[in-house]
């Protein structure tokens, strides 16, 4: 018998929000769930995890009807690339500040891509990281220096 549904974009979709909602319910299993008026500490990524469940289920269900296929090559730079940005991210918030770690952080995942031009990912940094600081430091008032030392 041969799985036509294993080589579908939106049933593989549907599997990876089906299982991050399973994990984020898993997580938060031991977690006080609390009420909608006192919610605990369980109570978003349990509710959370469950929508992403459905929204799994639901698009795995589309996938399985429509021909869309696979296409394309696996993407071995896109692979190491965006997994660095990340733990780039984390190591400079601790180490430069926030402004240094977000520019890392939108340099690095841009590189993976086979279409970088570097004058529209200068743009897109400085536009992200004035956003970025308006709404989570400025905003939110969240305690990250801009800057270490400044």
């Amino acid at each position: 018998m041969k799985m036509v549904f294993l080589n579908k974009k939106d049933f593989w979709a549907g599997m990876m929000l089906t299982g991050i909602g399973a994990a984020a319910m898993f997580i938060a299993r031991d977690y006080r769930f609390g009420s909608a008026l006192r919610m605990g500490p369980g109570f978003f990524p349990t509710i959370l995890g469950g929508i992403l469940i459905a929204f799994g289920v639901c698009i795995m269900a589309v996938g399985l009807k429509s021909g869309e296929k696979i296409q394309g090559s696996l993407s071995l730079r896109a692979l190491i690339m965006l997994p660095l940005s990340l733990i780039l991210f984390g190591v400079l918030m601790e180490k430069a500040g926030f402004i240094p770690a977000l520019v890392a952080l939108v340099f690095v995942s841009a590189a993976s891509g086979r279409e970088f031009r570097f004058v529209e990912v200068l743009l897109l940094t400085a536009l992200l990281t004035v956003a970025s600081a308006a709404l989570f430091i400025w905003g939110l008032g969240l305690p990250y220096p801009l800057i270490k030392g400044f």
